[in-house]
């Protein structure tokens, strides 16, 4: 204890304080993005995918199954058809399996090839790029629509921002109906719409997704990816130096310059010149307005409009393709890209352990479920025979879409007597009610609790394997 602790003296720092005249204002109101229209093989294979998925999301409710909608998420009722599953409350197990399952596949993908959910799946991407399709065809290019936003207010410009809102409005509200389809019977819904009848929560929800997909596709746009969307901010967790993603190759690239057509690559190699001219066409047209041959920014959503419009200049120019690519940080750095690692691989084991674990859940899945409650008001009486009597309420759970058959039994007592029905009809999806009493001669009972089992098994050949058990007690004393 008498050793003392040497002391370091520290001369203190001074600090220096940032010079506001000599930096730019961080803090300026955002900018409007005018994203430039681009052809290429990038952006078919985008389109295309884009097409495919809202296809599919837009037909996927009116597809009937077994007399109803195939995909119903009725939460009024706690219950969700899909195609020939229902999923109920005391499934959501299943659900847990989905999202989890859904949550890998998500890493997996983007420890392959980067943010490609955002720019080629994610229903924000697709709205914008269709809202941008529509900026297109009614304002003109990109140098027109600058043009028409600076100039002033007249009939010319009045008509064509009318008519752009009015089209937004109109893919928002049928947006919004699909949407709420999904939730309600969506057949009804829109008779409904049309003839403004519809009730107090689904006009409110329709109302509220409508204003969400008008402001995010119209107006927040690239916001949404860089600013709300929390993807965006953890996606460099799972990125490493073998995951592809959209690259400028600044070897090849720099030093930056405009040069004739007619000159050579030699020519400007001795000009101290690389691949890229500076046209800063990879900026124009990519939607949340960065410039990739800044590097890897969070921004970047994958999209890989900026890699059609340099392959486009490239062309021109009759210079090799690929100054934008997708490519890894390990090829840019001149190695070799591994596609197979500790890490890929590690998510692709949990994906497919996951995914047949949800399989055999749902193919081992019982169709039905009984629920019993006792008569709290009396344990037990006795019956003018002279029997034991306990009072129970059996709730019957049909889980499949289809009315089906039960028999129900008691096991445990000797000689027990099931006063009730026997046989139940449950039409599908529906809970049945069926209060029973078990009666039993007080010789059989050698204790004051008994264990005993209800049982329900279907009826029919197809259904011998869907029986369950439930426990309960069986009191007397």
């Amino acid at each position: 204890m008498s050793e003392r602790i040497p002391v370091k003296h520290i001369s203190p720092v001074k600090v220096h304080k940032p010079d506001p005249s000599k930096h730019e204002n961080q803090y300026t109101p955002r900018s409007r993005i005018y994203v430039r229209a681009v052809e290429g093989t990038l952006e078919t294979f985008r389109r295309f995918f884009g097409l495919v998925f809202l296809g599919v999301f837009a037909i996927l409710p009116w597809i009937p199954y077994a007399g109803q909608q195939a995909i119903l998420l009725d939460i009024g009722a706690q219950r969700f058809n899909i195609f020939g599953l229902t999923l109920w409350p005391q499934d959501l197990t299943l659900l847990a399996w989905i999202f989890i399952i859904a949550a890998f596949a998500l890493f997996f993908i983007t420890t392959f090839a980067g943010r490609v959910w955002c720019g080629f799946m994610c229903p924000q991407t697709t709205w914008t790029f269709i809202y941008i399709w529509f900026e297109e065809k009614i304002e003109g290019s990109r140098n027109k629509r600058i043009k028409l936003d600076q100039r002033a207010m007249d009939f010319d410009k009045c008509w064509r921002k009318t008519l752009k809102h009015i089209s937004w409005i109109i893919v928002a509200l049928l947006t919004s109906l699909t949407f709420v389809g999904y939730f309600t019977p969506i057949d009804q819904l829109f008779l409904d719409f049309l003839t403004l009848n519809m009730g107090f929560w689904s006009g409110l929800s329709v109302v509220f997704f409508t204003f969400c997909t008008y402001g995010n596709a119209g107006w927040m746009r690239e916001i949404m990816c860089t600013h709300i969307c929390p993807y965006a901010r953890f996606q460099s967790a799972m990125f490493d130096h073998d995951t592809f993603t959209v690259a400028y190759d600044p070897r090849r690239g720099e030093n930056r310059g405009p040069r004739s057509r007619k000159s050579s690559r030699e020519e400007n190699s001795a000009k101290d010149l690389g691949d890229c001219i500076d046209c800063n066409l990879c900026v124009q047209v990519c939607p949340t307005g960065i410039d990739i041959r800044n590097g890897l920014q969070y921004e970047c959503i994958n999209c890989g409009a900026c890699v059609d419009a340099c392959n486009g200049v490239m062309e021109k120019m009759n210079y090799p393709k690929g100054l934008i690519s997708f490519t890894s940080e390990e090829q840019l750095a001149g190695g070799k890209t591994h596609i197979i690692r500790p890490k890929l691989v590690g998510y692709a084991v949990v994906l497919v352990v996951m995914t047949g674990l949800l399989v055999v859940e749902i193919a081992t899945r019982i169709p039905l479920e009984v629920d019993i409650i006792r008569d709290r008001n009396t344990l037990f009486r006795e019956t003018n025979d002279g029997l034991i009597e306990n009072v129970y309420t059996l709730k019957v759970l049909n889980k499949s879409q289809q009315s089906q058959r039960y028999k129900l039994s008691v096991e445990g007592l000797k000689d027990a007597k099931f006063i009730g029905e026997s046989e139940v009809e449950v039409a599908g999806g529906e809970v049945y009610n069926l209060p029973i009493s078990i009666a039993v001669s007080p010789y059989n009972l050698t204790e004051s609790i008994t264990e005993i089992t209800f049982r329900a098994q279907a009826i029919g050949k197809e259904n011998e394997k869907v029986q369950v058990s439930e426990p309960s007690n069986f009191i007397y004393k």
